[in-house]
């Protein structure tokens, strides 16, 4: 299923050359400005970031404001949820491909509460719903 926003009323612009080898990224207010070099995993010497370290940044910060909105909705305060994100990135048939492990807590609640905040804030998250389908991704509780 595809998801389509209603009205646009934000887009984010960055523009990279060199890609993931030795290139650069930034982006259009200049707020982020980053050397990209591949991991040593890869490859690369491991110096700058990479496009899978910004994609964690981004979908975890993403889910992060998902999780406070569901959970405000439910009345409670979450603003101290912490969501990591490990993106793994590994060849699929002729190119490659991602998966997605998101890790939720949050400090004085039980692991099944916050798992069942952290499963509706996956249904309205926009990186989960762009990545639905295509990246398998994980949502998992963890101890605060």
């Amino acid at each position: 299923m595809t998801t389509t926003p209603e009205k646009i009323i934000y887009t984010a612009v960055a523009t990279t050359v060199g890609g993931r080898r030795g290139g650069h990224a930034r982006t259009s207010d200049g707020l982020l400005e980053v050397d990209l070099n591949a991991p040593k995993e890869l490859g690369g010497p491991g110096t700058g970031t990479n496009p899978e370290q910004l994609f964690a940044a981004g979908y975890s910060a993403c889910f992060n404001s998902a999780l406070v909105a569901v959970a405000k909705q439910a009345g409670i305060k979450a603003d101290d949820a912490h969501v990591t994100a490990k993106v793994g990135f590994g060849p699929a048939g002729q190119g490659y491909a991602l998966t997605v492990d998101l890790e939720v807590s949050l400090a004085g609640f039980e692991l099944a509460q916050v798992q069942d905040l952290a499963d509706k804030a996956h249904q309205v998250c926009p990186y989960s719903n762009a990545v639905r389908g295509n990246v398998p991704t994980t949502v998992t509780a963890v101890a605060a």
